[in-house]
């Protein structure tokens, strides 16, 4: 009498199995032509957070539904290699990203995370003081040498995999993939969806809300400049916005949050006094990975520098408007800039437009992570628009 078909895995688990296998794989591949390409190295951090949260369902799932028993026929040092691979990679589905979250989280660069350019995911709690040091460089060491031994371990399992479908003991192939190696019987009943889904989820979430909660306990102070001018002028009625490129392609931002104080008549240009204070934290470009950055402390550091402040002074008419030195405050630092402008009046009503060139490496912004300029262009062309009300 044949013996009878062995059980197969529930379909959670082999759904499960294969994406993660994909998601690995890829991940191998990832790691290898990263280089230097910002966008795939949060690619890369996506895709591992991803892993580590499947993994931790996957493992729960198995905790409720046991895997089927390994077949009669194979040796026991068979078993014990097929198991020992097992928890390999299971060791390393959760240590690989966890390693990965530390290197990321101790690094003096400390480029944020935005997993598929959506959802915040903070950086490991108590690391702020191993930034920049061995940490990082011991973890990163972990971090890509684990990913050789996840290999060894792919090619370790594969090839049992293979070689007991194709010799004379019976197949295991076939229980992960029903119908395709062989007939099996059906799984048992499944259980603990809940306790699986629900934990990887509240894990997910827990985490994931925590960027939400530190940002609502802190809110954004609205700019504020003591206003003694004779024109009405904010991000109201006009707008400041700055360019240049990342990677090469182009981007362009605005600072919606804004005040002035405006004293200026065009017939007397050389006593005007402008003074522009501008909420840095509420520049937007349209990228959450931008807007994230922006917020950091390489660039403007708005936990301790909430805002920047832009006084022209020297203005003076010139054959096409006027021009002015602008002189920005801004993170504690400096500098000063040509600035030209122009103006039409009609009535109580001015409409103006202007703008400058800065460096950013000047400014001290981001410094840390892109001091060469390789990203993001060391030139940021800054520009206004918009109308003014005399009061």
């Amino acid at each position: 009498m044949p013996p009878a078909p062995s059980p197969r895995y529930t379909a959670v688990a082999i759904l499960l199995h294969w994406t993660l296998a994909v998601l690995l794989i890829f991940m191998i591949g990832l790691g290898w032509n990263m280089e230097d390409n910002a966008n795939l190295f949060q690619l890369h951090k996506s895709v591992g957070i991803l892993i580590l949260v499947l993994t931790v369902a996957r493992i729960l799932w198995r905790a409720f539904n046991p895997p089927p028993p390994l077949p009669d026929d194979m040796t026991p040092w068979e078993k014990a290699l097929s198991h020992a691979v097992h928890k390999g990679f299971y060791a390393l589905m959760l240590l690989l990203p966890l390693l990965g979250w530390l290197v990321v989280s101790t690094s003096d660069k400390q480029v944020p995370t935005l997993l598929f350019k959506t959802i915040e995911w903070p950086h490991l709690p108590f690391t702020e003081g191993l930034r920049g040091g061995a940490t990082e460089d011991i973890a990163e060491f972990l971090h890509s040498k684990g990913a050789w031994v996840l290999i060894v371990l792919l090619g370790l399992h594969v090839a049992g995999a293979v070689k007991h479908q194709m010799g004379a003991e019976e197949g295991v192939f076939k229980r992960m993939i029903p119908g395709l190696a062989g007939a099996t019987s059906p799984p048992r009943p499944a259980r603990g969806w809940i306790a699986a889904f629900g934990g990887a989820l509240a894990f997910f979430g827990i985490i994931a809300a925590m960027p939400l909660l530190s940002s609502s306990a802190a809110p954004v102070p609205a700019a504020t400049t003591e206003d003694t001018g004779d024109w009405d002028l904010s991000s109201a009625n006009a707008e400041i916005r700055f360019s240049g490129t990342y990677q090469g392609d182009a981007f362009t931002g605005v600072f919606e949050d804004w005040r002035a104080s405006v004293v200026f008549d065009p017939e007397a240009a050389a006593d005007a006094a402008i003074l522009v204070t501008v909420q840095t934290g509420s520049a937007t470009t349209g990228d959450n990975f931008f807007d994230k950055s922006l917020k950091e402390g390489e660039w403007f550091d708005i936990a301790a520098h909430p805002t920047a402040t832009v006084r022209l002074t020297h203005v003076q008419p010139v054959e096409q408007g006027f021009a002015a030195d602008a002189v920005l405050t801004i993170k504690g630092k400096e500098i000063t800039a040509p600035l030209a402008f122009t103006v039409t009046f009609d009535g109580d009503t001015a409409t103006l437009a202007g703008g400058t060139r800065l460096a950013r490496t000047e400014l001290d912004l981001g410094q840390n992570s892109d001091a060469g300029a390789e990203y993001v262009s060391d030139d940021i062309e800054v520009s206004f628009s918009g109308t003014a009300q005399r009061k």
